[in-house]
């Protein structure tokens, strides 16, 4: 039901009549049907006063609390978005999930390359790596002559060379959810379930909608294990909600957001199992195309692996529904479909089967990502695709990596909320790529083999590069996001190799103070800060130190951005975290001859040359096309994607362009 004012909307699956009442706190300016809230002092918003049928007997009065954040769903996205909002700190966080525990088997099992960077600079990618398998190859298989299969080749399964991690990690979902619970802990918050919402409303009114303070969002949960009527709802008021609440996410059909696509009729199934096997790949990633079918193979944690099998639409699908129907299928049905597509190898199962599934291939993109920039969707909540191209988890925890630093700067006070709407610019032509991708590569992966009875089918070296041309796509490298207010692409040429709107290269250098390599990409925690890197090239030049002296007077002033966006006006390290790199040799280079503003902690000083073995570092000024015969600025924004690059020069773009989008602090 709509109105004036606002909008409620009933859960489609309650059974039981439900009336909300909007009688909580002092009313006051009461019109036709609706009323203005003020609850505790804070201004509540306008909400229509709606009956959507007879009232069930209930307490007047549920519990009710406020809160800057409502996650709805806690998946690999709604955790890493209350891990990152929880870490940020200061923010009032709530996490949701219907489900009475969490996962501890199967579900999704990989992380790319780039997600894995992205979890490290959370602080939690090295207890994965240690738990999960790292997949180094990829084997392909296609006809043999004799009927059977054989081996075509062998390749590095990550083939990006600029790659910090240059393999792929299997782990299951639940052991990935793990690290998220167990971070979360140390900021004191933990998932409350099992918990489900049954009416969110969200206010009309502009004044409130543009309100830092307001809380435009109601949300009525039903505890689905309490004991009492006086236990079972509770009503939340947030100023922001984020629904990562699955492929059938109720907030987004709350607000009646479509899924635009179509659903594919390639059905697959999905075992897990410690396999017997004679099978000579079976712990490198596998791609497998037969007479029979095609099947995928990935080395699991452990001994454990999983297969992909493409099964028959006429045995699975239920025709009455036009829908997979698990009753139709078992797991030892995949397991003799396997068989056939690996013969002449064999494969049998050593043990129970831990978990299995199936599913109908489904590409579908949600048609809006947000609703008045207050209540948002991520993860398989707005996109929708196979799996066999290892993107729906990692998808989904990059969605609200994306996001949650952007809420927590608006929060705080500091960004201008028109910085939420590149949420879904960036994320959505993402998901719309992605489900190109997937469209391309799901038909060539369940499409019959070329043979040479069959000349109209896929032939192997079709196959082969399309996986290899999206490589950067697939693993996360390439992900680019266009211009807008947080990507300025006005000076690339200053920085040929460093591209604006793609994510940080990773690179060794050595700390000027103890000559100690580090990866510049460990100093770029998630941690909601801007990183300023600062190449100031080659000191020993006279006129580069005179131009040196003068930035860092230039920087140091109160009409310096430094300044003019730090928390009171003279600590800069709330909003920014400079990083000085300097071409120089460790066995002479006297840190203290930098500017104190470009050395705010002494690990801050960096040099381009190799480690004391010569080893590690150096060459990162040519590989990131940057001159060492003048200073370069590279804007890192907090999600560890360049936001800008720019000379010194041009030193007053580089304040417009924080000007666009932040609050001057003063």
């Amino acid at each position: 039901m709509a109105g004036r004012f606002g909008r409620m909307h009933q859960n489609p699956v309650t059974t039981q009549p439900l009336r909300l009442p909007v009688t909580h706190g002092s009313v006051s300016n009461k019109t036709t049907g609706s009323v203005r809230i003020r609850q505790a002092g804070r201004l509540v918003g306008w909400y229509e006063t709606v009956s959507l049928c007879a009232p069930m007997t209930m307490p007047l009065q549920p519990p009710t609390s406020f809160v800057d954040v409502l996650i709805v769903g806690a998946g690999p996205a709604g955790l890493m978005c209350g891990n990152a909002l929880a870490a940020a700190g200061g923010i009032e966080v709530k996490i949701i999930d219907q489900r009475p525990s969490k996962i501890s088997v199967g579900h999704a099992d990989g992380l790319q390359p780039r997600t894995i960077e992205v979890l490290q600079s959370y602080g939690l990618a090295e207890r994965l790596l240690h738990e999960g398998n790292q997949m180094y190859m990829s084997a392909y298989y296609n006809p043999s002559h004799n009927g059977g299969i054989e081996l075509t080749t062998r390749v590095p399964d990550v083939n990006i060379p600029n790659s910090r991690f240059p393999f792929k990690l299997a782990l299951h979902q639940g052991a990935i959810e793990d690290a998220f619970l167990d971070s979360m802990v140390q900021y004191n918050l933990k998932v409350d379930r099992p918990v489900k919402p049954l009416a969110i409303e969200l206010s009309r009114d502009q004044e409130q909608l543009h309100s830092l303070s307001s809380y435009p969002v109601k949300v009525t949960l039903a505890r689905l294990d309490a004991t009492t009527d006086e236990d079972k709802l509770e009503v939340i008021h947030a100023k922001y909600v984020v629904g990562a609440d699955g492929a059938h996410s109720w907030v987004r059909k709350a607000f009646g957001i479509t899924m635009d696509g179509d659903q594919t009729n390639y059905v697959w199934g999905v075992v897990d199992v410690v396999p017997d096997t004679n099978f000579p790949d079976i712990r490198n990633k596998a791609a497998i195309h037969s007479m029979n079918g095609s099947l995928m193979i990935i080395p699991r944690e452990g001994e454990k692996v999983r297969l992909y099998v493409q099964l028959s639409e006429e045995d699975i699908v239920d025709p009455t529904t036009g829908r997979v129907s698990k009753s139709k299928s078992s797991p030892e049905t995949i397991l003799e479909v396997a068989r056939k597509t690996l013969h002449p190898f064999y494969i049998s199962p050593l043990s129970d089967i831990e978990w299995w599934t199936i599913y109908m291939i489904g590409q579908r993109v949600a048609s809006r990502f947000s609703v008045e920039d207050r209540i948002f969707i991520a993860g398989d909540a707005c996109h929708t695709h196979s799996p066999k191209a290892g993107q729906g988890m990692n998808a989904s925890m990059n969605d609200t990596h994306n996001l949650a630093w952007k809420i927590a700067q608006v929060l705080r006070g500091w960004a201008n909320p028109s910085i939420l709407k590149t949420y879904e610019s960036e994320r959505r032509k993402y998901a719309q790529d992605l489900i190109d991708f997937d469209k391309r590569y799901a038909a060539l992966f369940s499409g019959k083999p070329r043979t040479s009875a069959d000349q109209d089918g896929i032939s192997h070296e079709e196959f082969f590069k399309a996986y290899e041309t999206a490589g950067g796509f697939t693993s996360g490298m390439g992900i680019h996001y266009g211009p807008s207010i947080i990507v300025n692409t006005k000076h690339q040429s200053c920085a040929e190799n460093l591209v604006v709107g793609q994510r940080m290269l990773p690179q060794v250098f050595v700390r000027a103070a103890d000559a100690r390599p580090v990866e510049i990409h460990d100093l770029l925690p998630a941690d909601t800060r801007f990183k300023i890197l600062i190449f100031l090239g080659f000191m020993e030049e006279e006129s580069q130190v005179v131009e040196i002296n003068a930035l860092a007077e230039q920087l140091s002033s109160p009409a310096g951005f430094l300044r003019i966006y730090s928390t009171g006006g003279q600590n800069s390290a709330s909003m920014f975290d400079l990083i000085t790199i300097v071409v120089g040799n460790k066995d002479n280079f006297n840190y203290l001859n930098v500017p104190l503003v470009f050395r705010p902690h002494w690990s801050k000083v960096l040099l381009d040359d190799t480690d004391v073995t010569g080893r590690k570092g150096g060459g990162g000024y040519k590989r990131f096309g940057i001159s060492s015969k003048s200073i370069t600025f590279v804007v890192v924004r907090p999600d560890g994607y360049i936001g800008m690059v720019a000379p010194a020069a041009a030193l007053g773009d580089v304040h417009e362009y924080f000007a666009s989008f932040l609050l001057s602090c003063h």
